[in-house]
């Protein structure tokens, strides 16, 4: 099995023009060297500029894995280098996108995450990203990342091991959620979280209603 670790640490490097509502975007993240403080609310140094759909408590930070990326590399046919996808973390040995939702990784001495939610693509992703119809083919794909929140904060830096030190029972992933969630998926959820087993953010109560009533229950 290969070892999982953080590839790249990632953060702002300057924030770009953008027509959309805020009128500028963080999402230009680079990799950076030696350790990096971690937050509550993230990394060191990085920040949101729509702080209504990025940041906060449960979407501290966002891992996306390299075998994703590596999938978007052949199909892009150009070179996809860490932070391009507007992720904090580059990292390997671990499917960020089939994590279970509620598991927790020690990263490397003193600093732990916890799996909250799947990446939704935006249509800043897809300026960033300059591909025509991107929203659609990522979410599509459905190789979205995770976003994380801090439970322990600390140091990392790359090259930082990840070792998995919680996953729930549930089962239930970042990608099934995003991709195809079910009712029973939802119970599963919602058992976790009344048990305490995991704590979901508020905004999956809100999908919880939407769900069900798309299915009609």
């Amino acid at each position: 099995m290969k070892t999982a670790s953080v590839l790249a640490v990632c953060r702002v490097h300057q924030l770009l023009a953008d027509p959309g509502s805020v009128g500028v975007t963080a999402i230009d993240k680079r990799a950076v060297d030696g350790p990096v403080r971690v937050h509550k609310l993230g990394l060191h140094g990085d920040i949101q500029a729509s702080r209504i759909h990025h940041g906060g408590e449960h979407q501290a930070l966002y891992a996306y894995s390299q075998d994703d990326a590596d999938y978007w590399t052949a199909e892009l046919g150009r070179e996809l280098p860490p932070g391009i996808f507007g992720e904090n973390l580059r990292i390997t040995g671990i499917d960020a996108s089939e994590a279970v939702i509620g598991e927790r990784w020690k990263l490397g001495l003193d600093v732990e995450v916890e799996v909250t939610s799947p990446r939704v693509p935006c249509a800043t992703f897809q300026r960033r990203m300059g591909e025509p119809h991107w929203v659609q083919r990522f979410t599509e794909a459905g190789k979205v990342g995770t976003y994380l929140r801090v439970v322990r904060t600390g140091s990392i830096e790359a090259g930082n091991h990840i070792h998995r030190i919680f996953v729930p029972a549930h089962g239930v992933t970042i990608a099934k959620w995003f991709s195809d969630p079910t009712l029973e998926d939802m119970e599963a959820l919602r058992d976790a979280d009344a048990d305490g087993e995991i704590r979901l953010q508020p905004e999956y109560h809100e999908r919880f209603e939407k769900l069900q009533r798309r299915l009609g229950v």
